[in-house]
């Protein structure tokens, strides 16, 4: 059987931690912040966890079993 191949999409999108958690940068944190309050800005810029029922799916994009 061939190797399954790494999504390079979804690694751009998505980081693994060193506990095996998924992890993405949350949306509405690329441009237009005049219109955001500074703690809105702040909040948007930690990244979030994927939610666990898209979890399996985005493991095997990235090729991890």
């Amino acid at each position: 059987m061939p190797k399954m191949k790494t999504s390079k999409t979804a690694a751009k999108r998505f980081k693994k931690t060193g506990t095996g958690k998924l992890r993405h940068e949350q949306q509405n944190n690329q441009h237009k912040f005049e219109g955001k309050s500074s703690s809105r800005k702040h909040r948007l810029d930690r990244d979030a966890d994927v939610h666990k029922g898209d979890a399996r799916k985005i493991k095997r994009l990235l090729a991890e079993r």
